[in-house]
């Protein structure tokens, strides 16, 4: 058993130096978001083996709320950051972005201005020409 706790706990502890790391280096928010729910997954697996390794039970409602709160944080996070503003400096959401698109008949994808690979430049003339009408 005393091995099996060693190798969690080296594996748990190299998980939250890395998560620190990519916390400090960045470069953009998300990536800080993913080392901070990474050290979060991380302090609830040192908590888990530490409840393993006494035999309690004590924890597992601390194991949950962290769960909880390492979930929903990252939800959160995402949900703000999938916010795109506007040209009119209005923040629209995916669902009203994609909503738009379907009611001005705009094929996947191309409602945020992707390329598409693979198309061929008669395709992209035709894209271009679409836009004009419009």
């Amino acid at each position: 058993m005393a091995v099996v706790v060693v190798v969690a706990a080296v594996l748990v502890v190299s998980a939250a130096l890395l998560a620190l790391r990519r916390i400090e280096k960045g470069p953009s928010m998300l990536d800080r978001a993913l080392g901070l729910d990474l050290l979060t997954a991380s302090l609830v697996g040192a908590i888990a083996i530490e409840a393993a390794w006494s035999r309690r039970t004590e924890t597992i409602p601390i194991l949950v709320a962290l769960s909880l709160v390492g979930f929903v944080g990252s939800v959160v996070i995402s949900r703000f950051v999938a916010r795109e503003p506007d040209g009119d400096g209005e923040v629209r959401s995916p669902e009203e972005v994609a909503a738009q698109a379907r009611a001005a008949d705009v094929p996947r994808g191309e409602q945020f201005g992707g390329d598409h690979p693979g198309e061929s430049d008669e395709a992209d003339g035709d894209r271009r020409e679409r836009r004009n009408r419009s």
